[in-house]
């Protein structure tokens, strides 16, 4: 991808069929797949060797166990690939792509935690069309083989910017015509109420603390999940595919 923040490192590490499938397939380098020899060889796998040839990225037979004492998540699926440390947006880079978009839709993540809620918000947000998705560079989950995994590798294909300081970063987005919304339980607004076909950032909070007060503060407006049942409250997963479909779904009048 055009333009993300070159990082140092050793090689990161990133496990299951469509995940390295999406490594494959996006901008950071695959330097070798290891590949249990009894693995089924599904259609994701024959994909996989394919694009392997054509990338000339090697293959190598592991046994199974092999795979397993490397895997960092529960269900590498018989395959892992070795690829170059991911590499974020700075500020300036994220206001200069959001800059060239025709409308922009954000996601802003406030101290999201869970690798399982990142991955499955990413995967949200590239699904459904978002320019860009930033989190704070201290209490936030960061990319991880278990954020790749639970994203299906769509992290390997969304904009992922990492800021020193989330209000600063919404006050700059506000500078450049966006309308930030924060989400949680008593916001002022219903979500469906809010005109999305804006310019327009999406703001969620963390497990359990929801936002920040400065975090709050930068929000042009406050909206909410209307709860009908007895639980009152939504994963943030949840809550973010809820809000980012119900733009897609205004943007696409």
């Amino acid at each position: 991808m055009p333009g993300r923040k070159k990082h140092s490192g050793s090689p990161d590490q990133v496990e299951g069929r469509n995940p390295v499938l999406e490594a494959l397939r996006g901008p950071r380098e695959v330097f070798e797949i290891y590949l249990a020899s009894a693995a089924d060889r599904s259609g994701e796998i024959h994909e996989i060797l394919r694009l392997a040839v054509i990338e000339s990225v090697p293959v190598k037979d592991a046994s199974r166990q092999r795979i397993d004492a490397m895997a960092r998540t529960s269900a590498p699926q018989g395959v892992i690939a070795k690829v170059s440390p991911y590499e974020y947006l700075d500020l300036a880079e994220l206001l200069q792509r959001i800059s060239a978009a025709e409308s922009p839709l954000v996601l802003a993540l406030d101290g999201v935690e869970d690798p399982q809620n990142l991955g499955a918000l990413l995967r949200v947000a590239d699904t459904a069309g978002v320019d860009a998705v930033v989190i704070p560079g201290r209490s936030s989950a960061g990319v991880t083989p278990v954020v790749a995994k639970a994203s299906a590798g769509a992290v390997e294909h969304v904009t992922l910017a990492q800021v020193s300081s989330l209000p600063a970063a919404l006050e700059r987005l506000k500078s450049q015509g966006l309308q930030v919304a924060g989400a949680e339980a008593g916001g002022d607004l219903p979500y469906y109420d809010l005109d999305m076909t804006v310019p327009f950032a999406v703001v969620l909070g963390g497990e359990g603390k929801g936002l920040g007060r400065l975090v709050r503060e930068k929000c042009d407006v406050m909206v909410s999940l209307p709860m009908r049942g007895h639980v009152s409250s939504l994963n943030v997963a949840t809550t973010g595919a809820v809000l980012l479909f119900e733009a897609l779904r205004q943007r696409a009048k």
